[in-house]
């Protein structure tokens, strides 16, 4: 993972209202230009048609009176989003809209489950961060190898545990497998609010276990696919 922190007088009203919240980022040309594209009413285009490089990522962090926005990015062997992190260096421009809506904390909710892989971890950070401190909250994050592990915000009632992706099993089927053992607890003591993202497969995967399995209120949980196992973003 590579962290790109941004800055510059035109962040002045930038904000994030609310934690796990998504932005828009164009990735500069290889020369690191940045050319606006044009809305043709059904995709957005740059100058002959091509599509433009526009990637949706949780930042990680804002500090509004730094004028710093901290993105944290995943690097896989290809795509523009990683070739562009790896060889972003000062005085690099780029481009964003946002941020979208993100997760409404619900003050009177007592217990969490935060799950996801890597690219999850920049909203699992921002939500220990937000999540009042007398809610329980636990904490499963996948991640390829032990080199992924980071020091994630600190929170009085969070149990974190991170789980090696099997060479043997698809990408989140470790988290997976933590979340349904989790909806297999008894109703009394079983989380209220779930909170899920990564990649797509596996994230449909808990949702179908919670929503149809389990039946649990749609108002509690939150699935995202972030990404999609064996599709290059280029």
């Amino acid at each position: 993972m590579v962290r790109v922190v941004a800055g510059g007088e035109e962040l002045y009203g930038f904000a994030l209202e609310e934690p796990a919240a998504s932005l828009r980022l164009l990735i500069p040309s290889e020369d690191g230009s940045i050319v606006i594209p044009t809305w043709t009413g059904n995709q957005w285009e740059l100058p002959g048609g091509r599509r433009p490089p526009i990637r949706t990522f949780t930042p990680r962090s804002f500090d509004g009176e730094q004028r710093e926005l901290t993105l944290d990015v995943v690097l896989h062997d290809r795509g523009a989003a990683s070739d562009w992190a790896r060889s972003a260096v000062t005085g690099n421009q780029l481009a964003i809209s946002g941020p979208a809506a993100g997760y409404r904390i619900e003050p009177g909710t007592g217990s969490y489950v935060l799950a996801g892989d890597e690219s999850a971890l920049p909203a699992i950070g921002q939500l220990l961060e937000w999540i009042p401190s007398h809610a329980r909250i636990d904490v499963h994050v996948e991640i390829g190898n032990d080199a992924a592990r980071q020091q994630l915000p600190a929170h009085p009632q969070a149990d974190v545990r991170w789980h090696l992706t099997r060479p043997d099993a698809p990408p989140g089927a470790a988290f997976a497998a933590a979340i349904e053992a989790l909806a297999e607890t008894p109703e009394e003591t079983r989380p209220e609010a779930w909170w899920v993202a990564g990649e797509a497969a596996a994230v449909q995967r808990v949702r179908r276990h919670l929503l149809e399995t389990h039946e649990l209120p749609r108002s509690a949980v939150t699935a995202r696919g972030y990404w999609k196992f064996g599709r290059s973003a280029t």
